[in-house]
Protein backbone atom coordinates (compact mmCIF):
# COMPACT_ATOMS: atom_id res chain seq x y z
CA UNK A 1 0.00 0.00 0.00
CA UNK A 2 1.50 3.22 -1.31
CA UNK A 3 1.81 5.87 2.07
CA UNK A 4 0.10 9.44 2.17
CA UNK A 5 2.19 12.31 1.29
CA UNK A 6 4.57 13.78 4.20
CA UNK A 7 6.86 16.34 4.95
CA UNK A 8 9.99 13.64 4.36
CA UNK A 9 9.13 13.00 1.15
CA UNK A 10 7.61 16.00 -0.13
CA UNK A 11 11.16 17.76 0.92
CA UNK A 12 13.24 14.41 -0.69
CA UNK A 13 10.95 14.74 -4.07
CA UNK A 14 11.35 18.76 -4.05
CA UNK A 15 15.37 17.89 -3.50
CA UNK A 16 15.69 15.15 -6.46
CA UNK A 17 13.55 17.80 -8.67
CA UNK A 18 16.00 21.03 -7.64
CA UNK A 19 18.91 18.63 -8.45
CA UNK A 20 17.98 18.04 -11.59
CA UNK A 21 17.87 21.23 -12.29
CA UNK A 22 20.99 22.61 -10.82
CA UNK A 23 22.75 19.67 -12.83
CA UNK A 24 21.96 21.59 -16.36
CA UNK A 25 24.34 24.68 -15.86
CA UNK A 26 22.94 27.71 -17.64
CA UNK A 27 19.21 26.39 -17.89
CA UNK A 28 16.70 29.74 -17.42
CA UNK A 29 15.29 27.88 -14.44
CA UNK A 30 18.12 27.45 -12.39
CA UNK A 31 17.83 31.22 -11.39
CA UNK A 32 14.82 30.29 -9.45
CA UNK A 33 16.09 27.07 -7.43
CA UNK A 34 16.83 28.27 -3.54
CA UNK A 35 21.18 27.86 -4.06
CA UNK A 36 20.81 31.10 -5.34
CA UNK A 37 20.13 32.64 -1.50
CA UNK A 38 21.72 29.95 0.00
CA UNK A 39 24.90 29.10 1.25
CA UNK A 40 23.63 25.35 1.71
CA UNK A 41 21.91 23.59 -1.43
CA UNK A 42 19.85 20.17 -2.21
CA UNK A 43 23.41 17.66 -1.83
CA UNK A 44 22.88 18.39 1.65
CA UNK A 45 19.06 18.09 1.93
CA UNK A 46 19.22 14.81 0.33
CA UNK A 47 21.90 13.43 2.27
CA UNK A 48 20.31 14.30 5.61
CA UNK A 49 17.12 12.81 4.41
CA UNK A 50 18.80 9.44 3.26
CA UNK A 51 19.89 9.24 7.28
CA UNK A 52 16.43 10.15 8.29
CA UNK A 53 14.88 7.19 6.50
CA UNK A 54 17.77 5.17 7.84
CA UNK A 55 16.29 5.32 11.27
CA UNK A 56 12.92 3.78 10.15
CA UNK A 57 15.27 0.77 9.51
CA UNK A 58 17.01 0.29 11.99
CA UNK A 59 14.08 1.29 14.22
CA UNK A 60 14.51 1.87 18.07
CA UNK A 61 16.98 0.59 20.23
CA UNK A 62 14.66 -1.47 22.02
CA UNK A 63 13.38 -3.38 18.62
CA UNK A 64 13.13 -6.95 18.73
CA UNK A 65 14.19 -7.15 14.86
CA UNK A 66 17.11 -9.50 15.69
CA UNK A 67 20.39 -6.98 14.58
CA UNK A 68 21.44 -9.74 11.73
CA UNK A 69 18.15 -8.89 9.63
CA UNK A 70 18.68 -5.28 10.01
CA UNK A 71 22.16 -5.41 9.21
CA UNK A 72 21.71 -7.50 6.08
CA UNK A 73 18.65 -5.23 4.57
CA UNK A 74 21.30 -2.36 5.00
CA UNK A 75 24.32 -3.81 3.45
CA UNK A 76 21.57 -5.46 0.49
CA UNK A 77 20.62 -1.44 0.30
CA UNK A 78 24.14 -0.46 -0.12
CA UNK A 79 24.81 -3.34 -2.96
CA UNK A 80 21.19 -2.04 -4.40
CA UNK A 81 22.82 1.68 -4.56
CA UNK A 82 26.08 0.64 -5.92
CA UNK A 83 24.18 -1.47 -8.78
CA UNK A 84 22.68 1.88 -9.86
CA UNK A 85 25.27 4.00 -9.92
CA UNK A 86 27.35 1.42 -11.87
CA UNK A 87 24.20 1.25 -14.76
CA UNK A 88 23.94 5.51 -14.41
CA UNK A 89 27.50 6.00 -14.98
CA UNK A 90 27.32 2.96 -18.07
CA UNK A 91 24.71 4.83 -19.34
CA UNK A 92 25.93 8.86 -18.98
CA UNK A 93 29.69 7.48 -21.08
CA UNK A 94 27.45 5.65 -23.84
CA UNK A 95 25.36 9.24 -24.14
CA UNK A 96 28.52 11.00 -24.31
CA UNK A 97 30.09 8.97 -26.90
CA UNK A 98 26.55 8.46 -29.10
CA UNK A 99 26.31 12.36 -28.75
CA UNK A 100 30.20 13.20 -29.79
CA UNK A 101 29.51 10.63 -32.99
CA UNK A 102 26.22 12.35 -33.56
CA UNK A 103 27.74 15.93 -33.23
CA UNK A 104 31.09 14.90 -35.23
CA UNK A 105 32.59 17.25 -31.89
CA UNK A 106 35.13 14.95 -30.04
CA UNK A 107 35.38 17.39 -26.92
CA UNK A 108 31.96 15.83 -26.01
CA UNK A 109 34.31 12.70 -24.86
CA UNK A 110 35.77 15.11 -22.07
CA UNK A 111 32.56 16.68 -20.59
CA UNK A 112 32.53 16.19 -16.51
CA UNK A 113 35.84 14.53 -16.07
CA UNK A 114 34.83 11.61 -18.80
CA UNK A 115 38.25 11.97 -20.51
CA UNK A 116 39.91 9.01 -19.08
CA UNK A 117 37.10 6.62 -19.83
CA UNK A 118 37.88 6.88 -23.16
CA UNK A 119 41.78 7.67 -23.47
CA UNK A 120 42.56 5.37 -20.34
CA UNK A 121 39.51 2.64 -20.69
CA UNK A 122 41.41 0.66 -18.62
CA UNK A 123 42.54 1.92 -15.66
CA UNK A 124 39.24 4.53 -15.42
CA UNK A 125 36.90 1.26 -15.93
CA UNK A 126 38.59 -0.08 -12.79
CA UNK A 127 38.41 3.65 -11.05
CA UNK A 128 34.72 3.08 -11.53
CA UNK A 129 33.93 0.18 -10.35
CA UNK A 130 36.10 0.70 -7.03
CA UNK A 131 34.31 4.39 -6.62
CA UNK A 132 37.35 6.24 -7.43
CA UNK A 133 36.54 7.96 -10.30
CA UNK A 134 33.59 9.78 -11.05
CA UNK A 135 32.18 11.99 -13.66
CA UNK A 136 30.73 14.95 -12.80
CA UNK A 137 27.50 15.78 -11.47
CA UNK A 138 27.39 11.95 -10.83
CA UNK A 139 29.11 11.84 -8.00
CA UNK A 140 26.72 11.98 -4.83
CA UNK A 141 25.71 8.71 -5.86
CA UNK A 142 29.31 7.01 -4.76
CA UNK A 143 28.82 9.17 -1.34
CA UNK A 144 25.48 7.01 -0.66
CA UNK A 145 27.29 4.02 -1.52
CA UNK A 146 29.89 4.40 1.05
CA UNK A 147 27.27 6.09 3.64
CA UNK A 148 25.20 2.96 3.11
CA UNK A 149 28.09 0.75 3.48
CA UNK A 150 28.76 2.15 7.16
CA UNK A 151 25.33 2.17 8.30
CA UNK A 152 25.85 -1.26 9.72
CA UNK A 153 27.86 0.57 12.17
CA UNK A 154 25.46 3.65 12.58
CA UNK A 155 23.03 0.76 13.44
CA UNK A 156 25.39 -1.30 15.71
CA UNK A 157 27.01 2.18 17.57
CA UNK A 158 22.73 3.29 17.93
CA UNK A 159 21.85 -0.23 19.62
CA UNK A 160 24.36 -0.65 21.75
CA UNK A 161 25.52 2.74 22.88
CA UNK A 162 23.20 5.31 20.99
CA UNK A 163 24.47 8.21 23.29
CA UNK A 164 28.20 7.78 21.29
CA UNK A 165 26.89 7.98 17.93
CA UNK A 166 27.03 11.62 17.66
CA UNK A 167 30.31 12.41 19.16
CA UNK A 168 31.56 9.79 17.05
CA UNK A 169 30.81 11.06 14.01
CA UNK A 170 32.03 15.23 15.15
CA UNK A 171 34.95 13.46 16.04
CA UNK A 172 35.23 12.36 12.70
CA UNK A 173 34.08 15.36 11.13
CA UNK A 174 36.52 18.00 12.88
CA UNK A 175 39.36 15.52 12.09
CA UNK A 176 38.76 15.30 8.57
CA UNK A 177 38.46 19.32 8.44
CA UNK A 178 41.33 19.83 11.15
CA UNK A 179 43.74 17.17 8.73
CA UNK A 180 41.54 17.71 5.26
CA UNK A 181 41.96 14.13 5.17
CA UNK A 182 39.96 12.41 2.33
CA UNK A 183 39.70 10.07 -0.06
CA UNK A 184 41.77 10.31 -3.30
CA UNK A 185 40.38 9.98 -6.59
CA UNK A 186 42.32 7.39 -9.26
CA UNK A 187 42.86 7.23 -12.16
CA UNK A 188 42.93 10.75 -12.03
CA UNK A 189 44.99 13.04 -9.63
CA UNK A 190 42.25 14.50 -7.20
CA UNK A 191 40.13 13.81 -4.31
CA UNK A 192 36.09 13.29 -4.03
CA UNK A 193 33.86 16.14 -4.86
CA UNK A 194 31.66 14.64 -1.25
CA UNK A 195 34.37 13.83 1.37
CA UNK A 196 32.52 11.20 3.27
CA UNK A 197 34.17 11.63 6.55
CA UNK A 198 32.79 15.34 6.25
CA UNK A 199 29.55 14.71 4.92
CA UNK A 200 28.79 11.29 7.36
CA UNK A 201 27.55 14.34 9.86
CA UNK A 202 24.63 15.70 7.50
CA UNK A 203 23.78 12.10 7.37
CA UNK A 204 24.19 11.10 11.25
CA UNK A 205 22.65 14.52 12.38
CA UNK A 206 19.22 13.13 10.31
CA UNK A 207 19.57 9.87 11.63
CA UNK A 208 19.24 11.45 14.79
CA UNK A 209 16.80 13.72 14.41
CA UNK A 210 14.29 11.39 13.15
CA UNK A 211 14.72 9.46 16.97
CA UNK A 212 11.44 10.25 19.77
CA UNK A 213 15.04 10.19 22.51
CA UNK A 214 18.17 11.55 22.57
CA UNK A 215 18.92 15.15 19.88
CA UNK A 216 16.00 14.64 18.26
CA UNK A 217 13.60 14.66 21.63
CA UNK A 218 15.40 17.96 22.22
CA UNK A 219 15.43 19.72 19.32
CA UNK A 220 11.50 18.82 18.80
CA UNK A 221 11.22 20.23 22.11
CA UNK A 222 12.49 23.47 21.83
CA UNK A 223 11.74 23.89 17.53
CA UNK A 224 9.71 27.10 18.71
CA UNK A 225 12.78 29.29 19.58
CA UNK A 226 15.42 27.24 17.21
CA UNK A 227 13.27 28.45 14.38
CA UNK A 228 13.41 32.27 15.81
CA UNK A 229 17.53 31.98 15.78
CA UNK A 230 17.49 30.11 12.43
CA UNK A 231 15.25 33.23 11.14
CA UNK A 232 18.73 35.45 10.78
CA UNK A 233 21.06 32.60 10.04
CA UNK A 234 19.02 31.82 6.91
CA UNK A 235 18.74 35.88 5.84
CA UNK A 236 23.03 36.16 6.57
CA UNK A 237 23.48 33.64 3.98
CA UNK A 238 20.87 34.99 1.36
CA UNK A 239 23.13 38.33 1.70
CA UNK A 240 26.38 36.05 1.92
CA UNK A 241 25.45 34.54 -1.45
CA UNK A 242 23.71 37.29 -3.02
CA UNK A 243 26.02 39.79 -2.33
CA UNK A 244 29.24 37.71 -2.27
CA UNK A 245 30.76 38.01 0.58
CA UNK A 246 32.38 35.28 1.23
CA UNK A 247 35.30 34.53 3.57
CA UNK A 248 38.64 35.45 1.96
CA UNK A 249 40.30 32.19 2.56
CA UNK A 250 43.73 34.05 2.84
CA UNK A 251 42.82 35.78 5.71
CA UNK A 252 40.89 33.71 7.83
CA UNK A 253 42.94 31.50 10.71
CA UNK A 254 44.41 27.81 10.48
CA UNK A 255 42.36 25.34 9.88
CA UNK A 256 41.04 27.34 7.03
CA UNK A 257 38.30 24.81 6.60
CA UNK A 258 36.60 25.88 9.94
CA UNK A 259 36.16 29.49 8.62
CA UNK A 260 35.20 28.39 4.91
CA UNK A 261 32.41 27.33 2.95
CA UNK A 262 33.48 24.71 1.33
CA UNK A 263 30.93 22.10 -0.26
CA UNK A 264 33.28 19.03 -0.54
CA UNK A 265 34.00 19.07 3.29
CA UNK A 266 30.44 20.24 4.12
CA UNK A 267 32.50 23.45 6.17
CA UNK A 268 30.15 24.00 9.75
CA UNK A 269 29.70 27.61 7.58
CA UNK A 270 27.53 25.73 5.35
CA UNK A 271 26.64 22.70 7.82
CA UNK A 272 25.21 26.05 10.12
CA UNK A 273 23.09 27.10 7.72
CA UNK A 274 21.80 24.50 6.30
CA UNK A 275 20.59 22.97 9.84
CA UNK A 276 18.70 26.42 10.46
CA UNK A 277 17.12 26.27 6.38
CA UNK A 278 15.75 22.94 8.17
CA UNK A 279 14.43 24.13 10.62
CA UNK A 280 12.32 26.98 8.82
CA UNK A 281 11.66 23.83 6.05
CA UNK A 282 9.37 21.96 8.66
CA UNK A 283 7.87 25.08 9.77
CA UNK A 284 6.54 25.78 5.99
CA UNK A 285 5.58 22.10 4.91
CA UNK A 286 1.72 22.91 6.66
CA UNK A 287 1.26 25.58 4.80
CA UNK A 288 2.50 24.41 1.38
CA UNK A 289 0.46 21.58 1.73
CA UNK A 290 -3.06 23.63 2.57
CA UNK A 291 -2.81 25.45 -0.43
CA UNK A 292 -0.67 22.67 -2.88
CA UNK A 293 -1.77 19.58 -1.96
CA UNK A 294 -1.62 18.42 -5.67
CA UNK A 295 1.93 19.58 -6.05
CA UNK A 296 2.82 18.14 -2.91
CA UNK A 297 1.38 15.22 -3.72
CA UNK A 298 3.18 14.73 -6.64
CA UNK A 299 6.62 15.71 -5.42
CA UNK A 300 5.66 13.21 -2.42
CA UNK A 301 5.54 10.17 -4.87
CA UNK A 302 8.79 11.11 -6.21
CA UNK A 303 10.45 11.27 -3.00
CA UNK A 304 8.77 7.62 -2.13
CA UNK A 305 11.02 6.52 -4.82
CA UNK A 306 13.94 8.48 -4.35
CA UNK A 307 16.54 5.84 -6.07
CA UNK A 308 14.71 5.34 -9.41
CA UNK A 309 13.97 8.91 -9.60
CA UNK A 310 17.06 10.05 -8.86
CA UNK A 311 19.10 7.91 -11.57
CA UNK A 312 16.25 8.80 -14.64
CA UNK A 313 16.65 12.34 -13.19
CA UNK A 314 20.53 12.50 -13.42
CA UNK A 315 19.93 10.73 -16.87
CA UNK A 316 17.59 13.65 -17.54
CA UNK A 317 20.11 16.45 -16.52
CA UNK A 318 22.67 15.09 -19.12
CA UNK A 319 20.45 14.69 -22.08
CA UNK A 320 19.43 18.45 -20.65
CA UNK A 321 22.65 19.46 -21.00
CA UNK A 322 23.56 17.86 -24.51
CA UNK A 323 20.35 19.44 -25.82
CA UNK A 324 21.37 22.82 -24.44
CA UNK A 325 24.33 21.88 -26.29
CA UNK A 326 23.20 20.96 -29.44
CA UNK A 327 20.70 23.56 -29.83
CA UNK A 328 22.09 26.38 -28.48
CA UNK A 329 19.51 26.35 -24.98
CA UNK A 330 17.38 29.56 -24.90
CA UNK A 331 13.96 29.70 -22.87
CA UNK A 332 12.25 27.64 -25.28
CA UNK A 333 14.84 24.69 -25.30
CA UNK A 334 15.18 25.23 -21.32
CA UNK A 335 11.25 25.26 -21.00
CA UNK A 336 11.05 21.22 -23.03
CA UNK A 337 13.87 20.28 -21.00
CA UNK A 338 11.88 20.99 -17.50
CA UNK A 339 8.60 19.92 -18.43
CA UNK A 340 10.04 16.98 -20.40
CA UNK A 341 12.29 16.28 -17.02
CA UNK A 342 9.83 16.58 -14.41
CA UNK A 343 7.18 14.58 -16.21
CA UNK A 344 9.64 11.80 -16.96
CA UNK A 345 10.67 11.81 -13.01
CA UNK A 346 6.97 11.54 -12.32
CA UNK A 347 6.58 8.31 -14.43
CA UNK A 348 8.98 6.88 -12.96
CA UNK A 349 7.87 7.14 -9.85
CA UNK A 350 4.76 6.15 -11.16
CA UNK A 351 5.55 2.97 -12.65
CA UNK A 352 7.59 2.30 -9.79
CA UNK A 353 4.48 2.34 -7.41
CA UNK A 354 2.74 0.12 -10.21
CA UNK A 355 4.96 -2.43 -10.42
CA UNK A 356 5.10 -2.42 -6.29
CA UNK A 357 1.19 -2.61 -6.23
CA UNK A 358 0.94 -5.75 -8.77
CA UNK A 359 3.84 -7.67 -8.04
CA UNK A 360 2.56 -11.37 -7.15
CA UNK A 361 2.56 -11.57 -3.42
CA UNK A 362 4.95 -14.75 -1.76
Amino acid sequence: MTRRANAIDFWRGFALVTIFINHIPGIYFERFTFRNVSISDSAELFVFLAGWSLRYVVGRPEDPTPTAHVLSRLTGRALTIYAAHILIISLAIAMLAASAIATANPLLLEWHNASAVFSDPVRAHVGIVLLTHHLGYFDILPLYVVLMLAAPLVALIHRGAPGLLLPISLAIYVTALVFQITLPSWPNRGQWFFNPLAWQLVFVLGFLMARERGPGAMVRANLSWLRWISLPIVLAGAVIVWFGLWPDPTRVPEPKLLFIAQKAYLTPMRLIQFLALVALFSAAYPYIERRLLPLVRYLAMLGRNSLQVFCVGSLLSLAGQIARFMYKGGIVVDALILITGILAMGLTAWLTEWRSRNAPSR
